[in-house]
């Protein structure tokens, strides 16, 4: 093709770090389960950790930029036989039981080419605009009197040792008490908090960098990395994204 895309991917030219611009003539989901690919298409760059995955419509021009030691699962269907929810390049969040399915066929259990099952697994899970990012509760007082606060009011600014001067506990003690009880440091813990707040204000039309200091950002920049970090987008394309679809 002139314009450098070519209609089927070469298998020469698909490497360990990732391959050119190609289209496909079947539909494609991609998942990164261990590691980080990044996904290119017309309509910008998608980042895909685990537990993201990717639909590419048949049609889509792509290329991919995988990460040393990324494991790259590829599922296609054929848009004759299969007919694909979304009309554009899609993020959809894997759940932990299709994530286990998918696992699963590369090692041959139950894998077949245009699995009926495994398509209509793929295309149940949430989209992106539906989707939130886990946040176990703490247990103990301490804790949970600093994660009712924060998700009331997630730019509340203190410090996890402040927190614990005010709460008079060590703030070792409270650190070890999110880590141990939700899995997640307290800094990790919080910016989940701002991160699914952010979504019901980007869905409600606020404008990003207003978003980014609402939520507790101190910067817009900050913001939109750690958006794109977690979710494989920018606010700006996510946003773009719900409206299309809501359009659609």
């Amino acid at each position: 093709m002139a314009d450098g895309t070519t209609r089927v991917a070469d298998e020469d030219a698909i490497t360990a770090t990732g391959h050119p611009t190609h289209v496909h003539d079947f539909h494609q989901f991609l998942y990164a389960p261990l590691g980080r690919i990044t996904v290119t298409t017309p309509d910008g760059a998608h980042e895909l950790t685990a537990p993201l995955g990717l639909w590419l419509p048949a049609g889509t021009p792509h290329s991919a930029r995988f990460d040393p030691e990324s494991l790259v699962l590829a599922e296609s269907f054929d848009p004759a036989a299969h007919r694909l929810p979304h009309a554009r390049t899609t993020a959809i969040r894997i759940d932990d039981a299709t994530r286990r399915h998918l696992l699963a066929r590369t090692r041959g259990a139950g894998a077949r080419a245009d699995d009926a099952a495994m398509f209509a697994a793929l295309t149940c899970v949430r989209t992106r605009r539906e989707v939130r990012l886990p946040l176990p509760r703490p247990t103990s007082e301490a804790a949970l009197a600093v994660a009712g606060t924060l998700l009331r009011r997630p730019d509340d600014q203190r410090t996890a040792t402040e927190w614990a001067e005010s709460l008079y506990v060590s703030s070792t003690s409270l650190r070890r008490a999110f880590r141990t009880e939700t899995g997640l440091p307290f800094s990790e813990w919080r910016t989940r908090v701002r991160l699914n707040h952010s979504l019901e204000l980007l869905n409600q039309g606020h404008q990003v960098g207003a978003v980014a200091a609402k939520v507790g950002f101190t910067s817009t920049n900050g913001y939109i990395l750690a958006f794109r970090r977690h979710f494989g987008r920018t606010p700006g394309a996510w946003t773009k994204e719900c409206a299309d679809r809501s359009t659609g």
